[in-house]
């Protein structure tokens, strides 16, 4: 089933997750185990990130160094067949602009279409590390707007070869990231609204947030949208924070700040036990406001932990 249609059949604030998939090497167990205390809260859906190549340096024999293409987590199609035949869930692989060719783009998105897997969530993806900016593939796609524009024209039977006759046409449901802070490429929040309502007007069905820590900014997001006619279903992203390390990850890595009074309960903690126990408290009064807000869909970011995910969510269902 389609997210769209989840979320329009359901009269209550829905709980989906998110998850990373597992290193190179790692067993997909590592996926049943963060997955298994969760589907008691019967999710409509499961997001997999794809996280793009990354390059290594090695030493060859003639004392050059060679530059080689590394992706440490590969496998997110494989996950996503592999977590709807365990759970008879639906799930929503992620489809980025980074590293790929609009070709191998297209055979990703048959394979999606082949294993009956319904919807995707387009984004441009972040740059390598070495790239002070995102360059896209020689052959693929500088943003996401083009990302969905290739999905859309697969939804209306239009591949890259023009060619073909008789194409069978593609019926994805479409997903789209927003920044309640907004993207830290954005010249301001009213320029990041106007691309954001750019990809509605192409067909983006629902968007989901980036994480955010003070539902303000949820709240303030949502009235811009509406103000600007982006009528589609905004599903807040939440995460628990966990460790006193986040308090500088999170804000550089995502580009998000964090209030002062959370900040202020982690560093009186002695511990991170305590500190996640700050963190449970805290996404607890968020998911209940963002319920009591009206919000369609509480989206929660796990990076591979569930424990205090399933501790959040428990008291809500």
């Amino acid at each position: 089933m389609k997210v769209k249609e989840h979320l329009s059949k359901s009269k209550e604030t829905l709980f989906s997750f998110e998850i990373l998939p597992p290193l190179k090497g790692t067993s997909i167990n590592s996926i049943y185990k963060t997955l298994d205390p969760l589907m008691e809260f019967s999710p409509p859906f499961i997001d997999v990130t794809y996280h793009r190549e990354e390059y290594v340096y090695k030493k060859k024999k003639n004392g050059l160094l060679e530059r080689i293409s590394v992706r440490k987590r590969p496998g997110t199609v494989g996950i996503c067949a592999a977590i709807m035949n365990k759970y008879h869930v639906d799930t929503v692989p992620h489809i980025i602009c980074g590293g790929f060719s609009k070709e191998e783009t297209e055979n990703a998105l048959i394979d999606l279409n082949f294993l009956g897997i319904d919807n995707v969530l387009v984004l441009r993806g972040d740059p390598i590390k070495s790239e002070t900016y995102f360059s896209p593939d020689k052959n693929g796609h500088q943003y996401a707007s083009e990302l969905l524009e290739q999905v859309i024209d697969m939804n209306n039977g239009n591949y890259l070869d023009d060619e073909l006759s008789n194409s069978s046409p593609t019926d994805f449901c479409i997903g789209v990231a927003g920044y309640p802070e907004k993207h830290f490429e954005a010249a301001n929040m009213r320029s990041d609204i106007h691309f954001l309502k750019k990809k509605v007007k192409a067909g983006a069905d629902y968007i989901v947030t980036q994480m955010f820590f003070d539902n303000q900014c949820y709240f303030d997001f949502v009235k811009m949208c509406r103000e600007n006619d982006i009528d589609i279903p905004i599903i807040p992203g939440i995460k628990p924070i966990s460790t006193l390390n986040q308090l500088k990850l999170l804000p550089h890595r995502f580009h998000l700040s964090l209030p002062n009074n959370l900040v202020d309960e982690v560093l009186k903690c002695k511990n991170n036990d305590d500190i996640r126990l700050v963190g449970i408290d805290w996404a607890k009064e968020q998911t209940r406001e963002l319920i009591e807000f009206g919000a369609p869909c509480i989206h929660f970011y796990t990076m591979g932990k569930s424990d205090n995910v399933q501790q959040i969510v428990s008291d809500f269902k």
